[in-house]
């Protein structure tokens, strides 16, 4: 795969009708400086509003994936992206004066057309990838989804449908090297839909840029003559449309055996394109669709965040440790002799932290509480779970350096066992709420495996 960052050499302009809103839409592509990402701008809204393509922005999934910040909104973001990953694009603007790219043919070759009509250029950068080295997992029970990520030093996908229908059955197909199978074996495959959804789907305002040129529909209902030219004139479809012989609409031909499959994979890559980092890993699907997919994608940048971050901190790697002292120090702004967390050796990002103090003889606090029997106070002890949990605020933060973390609320404090000199005090501490200015947290403090102290907590954040 590329080491380094990618754009495109020059402008390249692509129009036409949106695939759901009917839109006319005029769209460019434009080079980008390196580390600037894939953006959406909408060059018909005042400001000229930029929407990063990440899946932080993703605000429907229902036939298509959709960004969104405000009223700025992007419809069917997938072939695009598809697109630019295929390509292995980094940093790209793509400015539209409508809400939907032009569909095209359904796929994403005429997007792959014009960014290489406009050429590729290496930029100095090298690219930032998110290696998976570890199994992350997801798993619907109720639509029968399963998606996995495996470590792989490449970019592999392998994608499996099926609709319980006679008319696709249960089709697979896989991609094992973007560079040379992604133009020619992939980005051609166009959309589909059943028979059966037309109707429905128009009746729910979307297809109105659909026709039989730009979207394979598969045939799984019987209908007649006169039932065919009311779904035509309804869907505004001005040539005739007939049921065929091949299970196809109209008798069109497929480019490949398993056409559907294989642009459900091509979703599959432009949904993915929203972590907002091109990817090594293994990724394996069953019945995938864009809501599983956008989901994936969440999952897997948070695990891309939490990985830049501890690098960010953490320079030197170390076996179990996620922060040291030294990385603890740049996040925090306590110092001695109020800093009371050693390390941190677990993060999930918005979810769940857990820290180390190491509790010392040494501590000055032991001289006067109490002289002969020393015991650390259990203000102290949250005051530790309250600096680990801060470990976790200040993280979910953009710019955690400027930001403190101060006490609001403590509740349902309670101290089940002294903590002396040489214990190693656990504190694992959960988000419960998070609000703009406010978050919630829920701690427990443990001594090897006995629950020493517990509290809930809310916490300010304030600008330092």
């Amino acid at each position: 795969m590329l080491e380094k960052q990618r754009t495109i050499a020059k402008e390249v302009v692509i129009s036409g009708v949106g695939l759901h809103t009917g839109h006319e839409t005029i769209m460019r592509f434009k080079p980008a400086p390196e580390n600037y990402g894939i953006r959406f701008i909408r060059t018909d809204l005042g400001g000229n509003p930029e929407i990063p393509a990440v899946c932080d922005y993703v605000v429907d999934v229902s036939r298509g994936t959709t960004l969104g910040i405000g009223e700025a909104k992007v419809h069917t973001v997938e072939h695009v992206l598809a697109a630019v990953v295929g390509l292995q694009i980094d940093n790209l603007k793509i400015e539209l004066d409508g809400i939907e790219p032009p569909v095209g043919d359904g796929s994403s070759m005429p997007y792959v057309n014009a960014l290489m009509k406009a050429g590729l250029v290496e930029q100095d950068a090298p690219k930032d990838y998110l290696i998976i080295d570890q199994t992350v997992q997801f798993h619907d029970e109720e639509r029968g989804v399963d998606i996995v990520a495996l470590p792989l030093d490449n970019y592999r996908i392998t994608v499996m449908v099926d609709y319980m229908n006679p008319a696709l059955g249960s089709q697979h197909s896989g991609l094992f090297d973007l560079e040379k199978e992604f133009v020619s074996e992939f980005a051609p495959c166009r959309t589909f839909c059943f028979l059966s959804e037309v109707e429905m789907l128009s009746n729910q305002g979307l297809i109105k840029g659909g026709d039989i040129d730009n979207a394979v529909v598969i045939v799984d209902k019987k209908m007649n003559d006169e039932e065919l030219d009311t779904l035509r004139k309804k869907i505004g479809i001005v040539e005739p449309i007939t049921l065929g012989t091949n299970g196809i609409l109209n008798n069109k031909e497929l480019r490949f055996k398993n056409e559907p499959v294989r642009h459900k994979l091509l979703d599959m890559i432009g949904d993915l394109a929203l972590i907002g980092a091109p990817i090594k890993a293994q990724i394996l699907a069953a019945r995938p669709g864009h809501k599983a997919n956008v989901e994936f994608a969440r999952m897997i940048r948070k695990l891309y965040q939490q990985k830049k971050l501890v690098k960010k901190y953490q320079h030197m790697k170390k076996e179990g440790v996620v922060f040291d002292i030294n990385a603890i120090q740049k996040i925090l702004p306590h110092r001695y002799p109020f800093l009371l967390v050693d390390k941190i050796t677990h993060l999930d990002l918005d979810q769940k932290v857990i820290g180390l103090k190491n509790v010392s003889a040494n501590e000055p606090y032991f001289s006067g509480h109490f002289p002969g029997n020393p015991i650390m106070p259990g203000v102290l002890i949250i005051e530790a779970m309250a600096q680990v949990g801060g470990i976790l605020i200040l993280n979910s933060l953009e710019k955690p350096e400027e930001k403190n973390a101060y006490f609001m609320q403590i509740n349902n404090a309670k101290f089940r066992k002294p903590v002396v000199p040489g214990d190693v005090l656990r504190l694992e501490i959960e988000m419960t709420n998070k609000r703009t200015k406010f978050v919630g947290m829920s701690g427990k403090a443990y001594v090897e495996d006995t629950l020493v102290a517990e509290a809930e907590f809310m916490a300010a954040i304030v600008d330092r």
